[in-house]
């Protein structure tokens, strides 16, 4: 009756049921998997966005297939603070980058074609891509001290049917960028790019090793995504971006078969569009203050686990750390542990497919006073268990 593409488990894992009960016998949750920023305490300017949001043109309808101009315009204006010169003809607006990604799917493969994803890496690109009957292959990030790309894994995952390379800068949840030199191999495939780039505002500290946007070559068909849901900490607005940049031809031929895609769906609502130059001149304090709060929580991760026999793995930026616990347990009953006796939530490793070691994904963005509160209860018992 229905299609296999939404098949899937149903029946919520081990650490979820473990999290319901706790709560249902009304004990109390240290909760360090917070990545909904309007639940945590940011200097929204609540005034100005809300003003923004009811301009009187929102009550017209005027369809247009890549989005409003204007609004189009102000992501121009990002991607040229960025140093990307990046015409409003090449910038597609969507409703998330979840619809971007489908939009270049729906662009690049037919069923059953592949298209080649980091790991670990978010969880979702298996759904995205289940979704557009497409194959999702692994390339592995490899870690030595800092991530990088493993070409030879990249090198073996490509077939006849591959149609793209998926990267993430930086990537979630390694925290790691993309480098140069690693863009310079990867355009030698030949293969066209998809970049998501929606955490590229926040880096813990400057590196000149970095490739910034994909949108600076020319050699290959290449595709930056990005979006409010991160760079303005607004999830709840809905509207994100593609750019687009290559040789000319396929270009070209990529943007008018992308026109016909948007124009079926037509999706980003039109208030938000309106409202986007405002919503953007009203980012920049909020920006500041998650960065300075992820600066902080790792610091503070770190310094809790100094001399332990667990330590946070190298983090370049991103929303999230990484924490290397003693291999006495695997992740998944690390994570249960933790919950059922501190009461400390954590999302093991294995929810973004890492394949080595006992690995806990940790928010930076939760409460300071939350996430210190959490990660000692941790160290608290890691010193218990290793002696």
């Amino acid at each position: 009756m229905f299609s296999r593409r939404t098949a899937h488990e149903a029946e919520p894992n081990q650490l979820s049921r473990a999290l319901r009960q706790r709560r249902a016998a009304g004990l109390g949750v240290c909760d360090l998997t917070q990545s909904n920023p309007t639940l945590t305490d940011l200097p929204y300017e609540g005034p100005g966005l809300l003003s923004a949001l009811s301009d009187p043109r929102s009550l017209v309808y005027e369809p247009s297939s890549f989005g409003l101009p204007s609004a189009r315009s102000a992501v121009q204006g990002l991607m040229r603070g960025a140093g990307c010169e990046v015409s409003i003809e090449r910038i597609v607006l969507t409703s998330s980058t979840s619809e971007a990604y489908a939009f270049l799917l729906k662009l690049l493969c037919d069923p059953g074609d592949e298209v080649l994803i980091p790991q670990p890496s978010y969880p979702l690109f298996e759904h995205l891509l289940t979704l557009e009957s497409v194959v999702a292959v692994p390339y592995r990030l490899a870690y030595d001290g800092a991530w990088h790309i493993d070409f030879d894994s990249v090198a073996r995952g490509i077939g006849p049917r591959t149609r793209a390379i998926v990267l993430v800068s930086p990537n979630n949840p390694t925290g790691s960028f993309l480098k140069q030199n690693e863009l310079t191999r990867l355009e030698s495939f030949g293969l066209p790019l998809i970049s998501d780039e929606v955490f590229a505002d926040f880096a813990l500290e400057p590196d000149v090793r970095r490739a910034g946007s994909v949108l600076r070559t020319d050699d290959v068909l290449a595709f930056a995504l990005g979006g409010l849901s991160k760079m303005a900490a607004l999830p709840q607005l809905k509207l994100a971006w593609l750019g687009a940049a290559g040789p000319a031809a396929p270009l070209a031929a990529a943007l008018s078969r992308l026109e016909l895609v948007a124009d079926t769906f037509l999706s980003p609502n039109t208030p938000v569009q309106w409202a986007l130059p405002a919503i953007l001149s009203t980012r920049a304090g909020v920006t500041a203050a998650l960065n300075a709060r992820i600066r902080r929580n790792f610091a503070a991760l770190c310094t809790a686990f100094r001399d332990s026999a667990a330590h946070p793995l190298f983090l370049e930026g991103g929303w999230y750390a990484t924490l290397r616990l003693p291999a006495l347990f695997e992740d998944g009953a690390w994570a249960l542990l933790l919950l059922e006796q501190d009461g400390v939530l954590t999302q093991p490793g294995f929810f973004y497919d890492f394949s080595e070691g006992a690995l806990l994904v940790l928010s930076l963005i939760t409460d300071e006073s939350t996430f210190a509160l959490g990660i000692a209860l941790i160290a608290e018992r890691v010193r218990n268990l290793s002696g």
